[in-house]
């Protein structure tokens, strides 16, 4: 299970938060800016929050759903709790959240431009693709809980349904 997860975070969000936005910034002549403090302060705040949260949805991956963030090795559980009661994608919020941070702390528009990039192509992938599947995978489960748990904005009440 660990090989599994060394894979799945150097493709998937290695690529996303390391290997592409290196890329852009070197291939847009990216020169480093002085920033204000605040938003250095507020870029780190999104990381740790980002990074925690990241960590957390990938033990519950692991612990509770019998998987892994990628798409050879799913989850063969439904997980809803944690901040899975809240919001049905914490995983990519945690994403976001440090695409976000890399953003403020390179003080670079071209990294908002990817983070963009990224938010647009996830609200299309996530209804029309992840959410058909995760359908088929686990049925009225997964049906109750798509009902009950926004896809982007958290509930402020923890759901609990679908508990087992």
């Amino acid at each position: 299970m660990i090989l599994e997860w060394i894979k799945t975070i150097a493709i998937l969000p290695v690529n996303v938060l390391l290997t592409i936005p290196a890329c852009v910034l070197y291939f847009t002549g990216y020169t480093h800016r002085s920033n204000y403090f605040f938003l250095v302060i507020l870029g780190y705040i999104f990381l740790i929050a980002g990074l925690l949260l990241a960590v957390w949805t990938m033990w519950l991956f692991a612990h509770r759903g019998e998987g892994t963030a990628a798409p050879w090795n799913p989850p063969r559980k439904l997980v809803t709790e944690g901040p899975y009661a809240h919001v049905r994608n914490p995983m990519i919020t945690s994403v976001f959240m440090m695409q976000i941070a890399e953003a403020l702390l390179f003080n670079s528009w071209i990294m908002f431009g990817l983070f963009g990039l990224f938010l647009l192509g996830n609200m299309l992938y996530f209804p029309f693709f992840e959410e058909k599947d995760l359908e088929k995978r686990f049925g009225d489960d997964y049906r109750i809980y798509k009902y009950n748990v926004p896809r982007w904005i958290p509930r402020l009440t923890s759901w609990r349904g679908n508990r087992r």
